[in-house]
């Protein structure tokens, strides 16, 4: 009886959010007071970037999270209890993102979709883990980023995207004379730099050039292009976020220097930058687990699902965040757990749930590990006309 009454106040909660389009703003009304009562919704949160310079993937993230949650609702929530949802900005800071977590942590959170940047994922992980809270990161790759039991990931590891970004390069521009500029100072950026290194080196591959710039001087690349033309780099391997990217295309345009750019899915995001010349990006390339011109039903829903709603069209973060929340949906079914367990209780049956299903996502089929790292496989897209065009 206990049971059937809850889950038709969980109806009941799901319609008045469907009716409301409330999904954001995480069931609060505007004073800040919750209106949904606890163990009849799932409480899930998300942390990212939505203002400052990586705000591309924390809003992307946030707007394929939004949506899932609302398509998973209309049928009828996780386990017959609707998701209630909400989003805090964390300026792709560490110490902002352990705020929002600790904010969450106060609202009710049971589990955590985020963040979608390594720096700050690695920082909650550490945090998320004392409350055995389950954590899954859309696109945090650093391996620091699933060191901990609760903490899994949507998107392939550092390691993963540097071996197959040198194994791409062996198999289509084998011979070329390759250059390699990357961030030292970023986890991210430096751990894929890393592994397509070793890789490179075990394949054959020719790196003529190895340049690297750091956070206190990544506006000014003039030196280390000019290395790298030196060095007769044709291809150059830019392992870095999409606004550093911009930068770097910009003042390579202007030296005259136009080798081929190849770079991971951080610079996914770099044609909506705003002032940017998109004809820059013309060849450029990038490994990416997702495309939005893929023809495969799943793929086409969520990208014109994202058109109507957002009116433009989604980026790999998006597609890893909408996978991340289905895939949290898969995972607490298969556990069979509800919102009236505990923290620590539901965490520890995502853990395990988390290594027994498949899901056949937008970002490919996946599986996940023990050691919280997904198995999919990358594509390759290069852009062209301002459009991405799969390889």
């Amino acid at each position: 009886m206990k049971r059937l009454v809850a889950t038709a106040l969980a109806v009941s909660v799901a319609l008045c959010l469907a009716a409301c389009g409330n999904t954001q703003s995480g069931g609060e009304s505007t004073d800040g007071s919750t209106t949904a009562e606890a163990g009849t919704v799932w409480k899930i949160g998300g942390i990212g970037p939505v203002t400052g310079s990586a705000a591309v993937y924390g809003i992307s993230c946030r707007n394929a999270q939004e949506l899932a949650v609302e398509e998973i609702n209309a049928a009828g929530g996780i386990n017959g209890y609707p998701i209630v949802m909400k989003y805090d900005d964390d300026e792709h800071d560490a110490e902002k993102s352990v705020n929002a977590y600790n904010e969450l942590k106060d609202w009710g959170m049971q589990m955590l979709l985020g963040t979608p940047t390594s720096g700050p994922c690695i920082q909650v992980s550490n945090e998320s883990v004392q409350d055995n809270l389950f954590q899954l990161t859309p696109c945090g790759v650093a391996p620091e980023c699933i060191a901990n039991p609760n903490s899994f990931a949507v998107c392939f590891s550092s390691a993963q995207q540097g071996e197959k970004s040198a194994a791409y390069l062996k198999s289509r521009m084998d011979g070329a004379k390759i250059g390699i500029l990357y961030d030292a100072s970023d986890v991210y950026s430096s751990g894929i730099r890393d592994s397509f290194a070793e890789n490179a080196k075990k394949l054959g591959l020719s790196i003529v050039a190895d340049e690297q710039f750091t956070a206190d001087n990544k506006t000014d690349f003039t030196i280390q292009l000019q290395n790298l033309r030196n060095a007769g780099a044709d291809v150059v391997f830019i392992p870095f976020y999409y606004t550093e990217a911009a930068l770097v295309l910009q003042q390579s345009h202007a030296m005259g220097y136009q080798p081929t750019f190849f770079g991971c899915d951080a610079i996914d995001g770099i044609l909506n930058v705003e002032g940017f010349d998109k004809s820059l990006a013309e060849g450029l390339m990038l490994l990416t687990p997702f495309s939005a011109e893929a023809e495969d039903a799943a793929t086409q829903h969520f990208t014109k699902a994202y058109r109507e709603k957002y009116h433009e069209t989604p980026d790999q973060f998006a597609a890893d965040a909408y996978d991340g929340m289905y895939a949290i949906k898969a995972a607490a079914e298969k556990a069979n757990i509800t919102p009236a367990m505990s923290v620590s209780e539901i965490g520890s049956a995502m853990e395990q749930a988390m290594t027994e299903i498949r899901l056949q996502g937008v970002t490919g089929t996946i599986t996940w590990s023990a050691d919280g790292a997904p198995s999919k496989e990358p594509k390759v897209v290069i852009i062209r006309n301002g459009v991405y065009q799969i390889c």
